[in-house]
């Protein structure tokens, strides 16, 4: 048989997307999809972020996503923190989301906004399209066994007895990790967050909130022995997890299901969304367990999705991590084939970058469930995730430790960590800690870029189907591109220094440039956010000129985004 020039073990959204993205940019290529089970099936991990439908309208499914119907999250509400109250995450203030008809384009608010999906009809979505678009997908058809020589895969045995041969494969595999696992990939858990997650679809649960036309949030309730995911996947349908440590659930001597109901029914607002649903499915469970693999490339091979890592959902960034990754494996793939001598440097950045993002995501989860104080039954357990990480639950010192992770690897030319940019990122800490956290720009007055011991590399840009490269410096593992905002600072950076110039030249930007920013007073604030954490990840240093005024930056408690709740009752 002649090979195939890459190979995809898995045919979920890791692979499917990797698959299509390849095939619609590089139809002459042969691209080979390997699923072992037979598609739809159920999945658990609905819950998206807002960077999935943009990759779903680049793929081309989006309308096809759009078909099926699927609520629109505008955002979370939360119980969760140091108060009992009920507080949103939205993706835009909810009095700019209009009422508009369903199905949609990808266009206005649309692009601001996620999915909450049946896995079963999502994944059969997306792995239908690949094959649309070339990718010859074998279903009930797993990987028997691989064949390697030395970091190299040689050969796939597959379960119907056929052997496959292919320039690279992508083990997209989940849980299975096929290659992770035959390559020997160690993994490690840089977490004490040990969970366990049980789940069960139910039919008829109320909505907490109806948002215009099909919209609304996920609900995240915390019990003082873990929490709740409630999850509408369609007018009728929801998901329903409940998440503990998985010490808690040996000791409390419970099955799965009573442990589960058990959670349902002590929580009041969950409660009272669920009293005339059925239970339609039999209780779930899996071990929750965060990891991160020592590496997500080898010689002709790359991880895409779980396989390479897996981070608490709490912060619900499974999905948009794995599409996020599949995407970019989509562009390297071609390009190292096109130009084997680019090999080596892509696949270390496509490394380091998941690696990155994974346990950043980690990170931020442990800071999440050390700082809530609705765990009354976890308090040990949570201060000793607090202690193993060395956190110490100030507002100054939480983000100082959340930061030496780099605000600056999510997206290139953005400022972000789990779908939060800085300013959230700031609320966050501050509504978890109870206490105020200040701004490192209201304690300087002039800045100065900072390149010491950094070195000048470069970094790929993925976009039409094209890689682009940008200069970038490196310094540690800490990564400063020179694109979007990022770029813009260290411009205005050569021109000015005192920060009255600095905001006068961002003025001068944003006033000749409107349509980088919903208005130019949004632009500064987004650029003076950048600036902020150039200066916190030590790429800018500030200094005082005592003639000089400085800013008087604050982050509200209560903003546009992330605020108390005002539209949903409290159980009574």
């Amino acid at each position: 048989m002649q090979p195939y020039d890459i190979a995809i073990i898995g045919g979920g959204p890791g692979g499917s997307t990797t698959g299509a993205l390849i095939k619609k940019y590089h139809p002459n290529l042969r691209v080979a999809i390997f699923e072992k089970e037979a598609f739809p099936r159920e999945h658990v991990g609905e819950s998206q972020l807002p960077p999935i439908s943009s990759i779903l309208h680049e793929m081309g499914c989006w309308d096809d996503v759009e078909a099926a119907g699927f609520p629109i999250k505008i955002g979370a509400t939360y119980r969760w923190g140091q108060e009992d109250t009920l507080w949103d995450f939205e993706f835009l203030p909810i009095d700019q989301f209009k009422d508009e008809p369903r199905p949609a384009h990808y266009t206005g608010q649309r692009k601001q906004t996620a999915f909450q999906v049946e896995r079963a009809v999502y994944d059969d979505i997306l792995l239908r399209h690949a094959e649309k678009l070339g990718c010859e997908v074998f279903q009930q058809t797993g990987v028997k066994s691989v064949a390697k020589n030395g970091d190299q895969v040689t050969g796939l045995t597959l379960s119907d007895g056929r052997q496959i041969e292919a320039a690279y494969y992508v083990d997209a595999s989940g849980n299975a990790a096929i290659l992770r696992k035959a390559m020997g990939v160690d993994v490690t858990v840089p977490t004490a967050l040990k969970n366990v997650a049980f789940w069960s679809y139910w039919e008829n649960a109320e909505w907490a909130v109806e948002i215009g036309v099909g919209g609304t949030r996920v609900q995240v309730m915390s019990l003082g022995t873990g929490w709740l995911w409630f999850i509408p996947l369609s007018p009728t349908r929801t998901s329903i997890g409940f998440v503990c440590p998985a010490e808690h659930y040996k000791a409390s001597g419970k099955s799965p299901e009573e442990i589960y109901l058990a959670a349902i029914a002590s929580d009041k607002t969950i409660c009272a969304l669920t009293k005339n649903a059925i239970r339609e499915t039999d209780v779930q469970g899996t071990k929750d367990w965060s990891f991160l693999a020592d590496r997500s490339a080898g010689e002709n091979w790359l991880m895409v999705g779980e396989c390479a890592g897996f981070a608490d959902p709490i912060l619900a960034a499974g999905m948009t991590l794995t599409q996020t990754g599949a995407r970019e494996a989509a562009y390297i793939l071609p390009q190292v084939l096109a130009q084997p001598e680019e090999r080596v440097w892509l696949f270390q950045h496509y490394s380091s970058t998941q690696r990155t993002r994974i346990r950043q995501h980690i990170r931020f989860a442990d800071f999440w469930y050390t700082a809530n104080g609705q765990f009354s039954d976890l308090q040990d357990y949570t201060a000793q995730i607090a202690s193993d990480a060395g956190l110490k639950l100030s507002a100054k010192e939480a983000f100082r430790w959340l930061g030496t992770g780099g605000f600056t690897n999510d997206s290139p030319g953005q400022v972000g960590l789990g779908g939060l940019d800085l300013v959230s990122m700031k609320q966050i800490t501050e509504r978890f800690t109870d206490e105020t956290l200040g701004w490192e720009l209201n304690r300087y007055n002039r800045f100065k870029l900072n390149l010491k011991e950094a070195q000048e590399t470069k970094a790929p840009v993925f976009k039409d189907g094209k890689i682009t490269y940008l200069p970038a410096y490196v310094r540690g593992e800490k990564q400063l591109i020179r694109a979007g905002l990022f770029e813009l600072i260290l411009q205005v950076l050569q021109k000015a220094v005192a920060i009255s110039d600095i905001h006068a030249l961002l003025t001068q930007y944003f006033t000749a440039n409107p349509g980088q920013g919903a208005t130019p007073a949004l632009g500064i604030y987004h650029a003076l956010q950048t600036l902020e954490t150039l200066v916190l990840e030590g790429w800018v240093v500030g200094s005082n000129d005592r003639r000089k005024s400085r800013l008087k930056l604050s982050t509200p408690r209560e903003g546009s985004i992330i605020h108390t709740n005002r539209d949903e009752r409290p159980a009574a």
